[in-house]
């Protein structure tokens, strides 16, 4: 794979790892809203099941978080090491040719 696809997919994988992200906190979120909704509703289920999966939740998220902070810091470095902005500049030159 040359240098400069690598570093393209390197860029999707980084988009990628932040929609989950995203979607983790979103997760984050409604089950919060959930457990503050069951203190008025007082159901035993959910109020038993939804901090263990809370706390899951929240340690999946910190792991997400810390793959992507190291991946954005890996692919940042790739790009500068190998220099994929003149890379991508002399792509679009070879295209117009």
């Amino acid at each position: 794979m040359d240098k400069l696809k690598k570093f393209e997919l390197m860029a999707k994988i980084t988009r990628e790892l932040e929609d989950v992200r995203n979607s983790q906190q979103a997760v984050l979120e409604k089950i919060g809203k959930i457990e503050v909704d069951n203190i008025e509703l007082g159901d035993k289920l959910i109020e038993n099941k939804i901090p263990d999966i809370y706390s899951r939740t929240a340690q999946n998220a910190d792991a997400i978080k810390e793959i992507l902070e190291e991946f954005e810091r890996k692919t940042d470095d790739f790009g500068e090491k190998n220099n994929v902005d003149k890379l991508k500049e002399q792509q679009q030159i070879d295209n117009l040719k």
